[in-house]
C-alpha cells in the first residue's frame, strides 16, 4: 500500500509541475544591422521633413513608420572620421590624437589596437561580424611596389570577420575595393573624382553603392540559416551615398527634379528598401534590429534652398559646423519583435551609445575602460516613459570646437557656425533654448551667464574625467584643450 502511495504521489507532483506556466523564455540574441548613410540631412527624409523637404523617400519613410523615430539624435562630430571612431567605441573622437579634420584614404588607423570596438565586443558574445562599405578610420596601406601584400591594421583587426568596401569617401583615392585585408584589383592606374590618385583599372565610383548593396544582401543570405539557430550577425554598412561625388546610377538619374544629389538620396533610400526586403526574404525581420542613421549634417545643399528643399530642415548650419544642422541628424530603429511600430522619442541620443545598448541587450556590462560615452538606448527602445537621463551630449565641429547639450541648452564656445558656414556672432559663447529656438538664432548667454557658467563646468569636467558616464576616471589620448566663456585654454588629463 505504501508503495502505491508513494507512486502516485510521484505521479501527482509530476502532473503538477507539467501544468505550471512555462518560465519566460529569455529573448533571443537580435541580428544587429546598423546603416549609415554618408552626408544626409534631417531634412532629406521625407517623413521628417514633409513641408520642406521635396525628395521623395518611401522606403525611408516606410522604415520610420515599423519602429521608433528618434527626433533628437546627434553624431559625435559634424564630419565622418570622428563621427565613425564615436559609433564604433562608444568614445568621442576628440579624446583621440584627431581634434579636427578628417583622415585621408590612405590615413594611418585613428582606433587603436587595445580599444574595444562594437564588433570585437559581440563577436565575443557570438555575433558573426561584418562591415560593408565606407570605412574612413584609416589602415596601413601596402606601399605601390607591393599592393599584393595585406592590408594591416584596418577592419579585419579590430572586430570585423568580414570586410568588403573603400578605404575613405569615394573622392579620396585610392580608388578601389577592398575585401577583407587585400585589393581584389590592385589600385595600378590614376584616375580622378574631385581628387586625383591611385585607382584599380575596373573600378567606377557609380559602381560602388550598387555594389555594397549587392553585397550587403549577399551576407544576410549566408548568414540567414545560422541566425535561425542562435548564431546572430551585426552588419555595419556605412554608404558611400550621397556624399559626394554624387554619382547616381542611369535609372536614377534625373529621378529628383533636383539634381544629381536628390538622385543619389533617391537611389540611397532604394538601397536600404533592398537590405530591408531581404531580411523579409531571409524570414529574419522580426528578431532583426535594424538602425538607420547620417553620420553628419547635409554638405552642400543651401543651393537647393531656393528650389524649395531644405536638407537640414528648420535646423541651422551644415555639415562641419557646431550648430545642429551638422549634427542633428536622422535616427530610426525597428525592431519587431520588442520595439513598437510608431514610437517617437525627444530624448537626445548619440551615436556613441550603440556600444552600451549591445551590452544591454546582451544582459552584460562593459569594462571600464570602454565605451567611456555610451548610454544605452535599451529602455526607451522597449517603452520606459521616463527613463533615467542622459548626461550631456557633447558637439564636435571640423575645426575642433566644442559644444554641450543637456536638456534644451546648448552651449557653444566658438564664435559663429565653428565649421564652413558663415555668419553668427563675433564672439563666443553662444548659449540658446532649443525647445523654443530650434533654429539657434536668439543667443542667451548674456541673460543667462548662469547657465553659460554650469554647462561649461559640466564641460570642463567631462573632457578632464575621460568620459561623460558613470565610472572610474579614465585618460585621454592627447591632452584637449576647450575654450571656455574667458578663451581660458582647460587641458584634459591624457595617458
Amino acid at each position: 500500500m505504501n508503495r502505491l502511495y508513494l507512486a502516485l504521489a510521484a505521479i501527482s507532483l509530476h502532473l503538477a509541475f507539467c501544468l505550471l506556466p512555462a518560465a519566460a523564455e529569455p529573448h533571443a540574441k537580435p541580428n544587429i544591422i546598423y546603416i549609415l548613410a554618408d552626408d544626409l540631412g534631417y531634412g532629406d527624409v521625407q517623413a521628417l521633413n514633409p513641408l520642406r523637404g521635396k525628395i521623395k523617400t518611401p522606403h525611408l519613410d516606410k522604415l520610420a513608420g515599423q519602429g521608433m523615430v528618434f527626433t533628437d539624435a546627434h553624431s559625435g562630430s559634424s564630419v565622418c572620421t570622428p563621427t565613425r571612431y564615436g559609433l564604433l567605441t562608444g568614445r568621442y573622437a576628440w579624446r583621440t590624437w584627431l581634434q579636427s579634420g578628417v583622415l585621408n584614404g590612405d590615413s594611418k588607423p585613428l582606433i587603436a589596437p587595445d580599444r574595444l570596438t562594437a564588433p570585437a565586443f559581440l563577436k565575443q558574445h557570438g555575433y558573426y561580424t561584418a562591415a560593408i562599405g565606407k570605412w574612413h578610420l584609416g589602415m596601413n596601406l601596402p606601399p605601390a611596389q607591393k599592393l599584393t601584400d595585406p592590408i594591416a591594421d584596418g577592419p579585419i583587426a579590430r572586430g570585423f570577420d568580414y570586410f568588403f568596401g573603400i578605404s575613405a569617401s569615394l573622392d579620396m583615392p585610392p580608388f578601389a575595393f577592398i575585401e577583407n585585408d587585400r585589393y581584389p584589383e590592385a589600385p595600378t592606374t590614376q584616375k580622378t573624382w574631385v581628387r586625383t590618385g591611385p585607382a584599380a583599372p575596373g573600378f567606377e565610383a557609380v559602381d560602388v553603392l550598387p555594389a555594397l548593396t549587392r553585397k550587403t544582401i549577399e551576407v544576410i543570405d549566408q548568414r540567414s540559416a545560422d541566425a535561425k539557430t542562435g548564431k546572430p550577425f551585426f552588419i555595419y554598412l556605412p554608404l558611400n551615398s550621397p556624399h559626394g561625388p554624387h554619382v547616381p546610377t542611369p535609372e536614377w538619374q534625373g529621378k529628383s527634379g533636383l539634381g544629381e544629389y536628390g538622385d543619389f538620396i533617391m537611389q540611397t533610400d532604394a538601397a536600404v528598401g533592398e537590405v530591408l526586403a531581404a531580411l523579409d526574404n531571409a524570414e529574419l525581420a522580426e528578431n532583426t534590429l535594424v538602425i538607420f542613421t547620417s553620420d553628419n549634417g547635409p554638405g552642400g545643399t543651401d543651393h537647393l534652398e531656393e528650389r524649395g528643399h531644405f536638407a537640414s530642415a528648420q535646423f541651422r548650419g551644415y555639415k562641419s559646423d557646431i550648430w545642429d544642422g551638422g549634427h542633428r541628424v536622422p535616427f530610426f530603429v525597428r525592431w519587431p519583435a520588442r520595439v513598437e511600430a510608431g514610437a517617437r522619442s525627444d530624448h537626445v541620443i548619440c551615436h556613441t551609445d550603440l556600444l552600451a545598448t549591445c551590452a544591454e541587450i546582451l544582459g552584460t556590462k562593459l569594462p571600464d575602460h570602454a565605451g567611456e560615452d555610451s548610454v544605452s538606448l535599451l529602455p526607451t527602445l522597449l517603452g520606459a516613459e521616463s527613463p533615467a537621463p542622459r548626461e550631456p551630449v557633447v558637439h564636435h565641429s571640423i575645426h575642433g570646437k566644442f559644444a554641450i547639450r543637456q536638456g534644451p541648452w546648448k552651449l557653444a564656445l566658438c564664435a559663429g557656425s565653428g565649421g564652413w558656414s558663415e555668419g553668427g556672432g563675433a564672439e563666443p559663447p553662444q548659449l540658446y533654448d532649443l525647445d523654443a529656438d530650434p533654429g539657434e538664432t536668439k543667443n542667451l548667454a548674456t541673460e543667462k551667464a548662469d547657465f553659460v557658467s554650469d554647462l561649461t563646468a559640466q564641460l570642463e569636467k567631462i573632457v578632464t574625467e575621460g568620459r561623460s558616464t558613470l565610472g572610474p576616471k579614465q585618460a585621454n589620448d592627447v591632452p584637449v584643450e576647450i575654450e571656455n566663456s574667458n578663451n581660458r585654454a582647460l587641458r584634459g588629463k591624457q595617458k
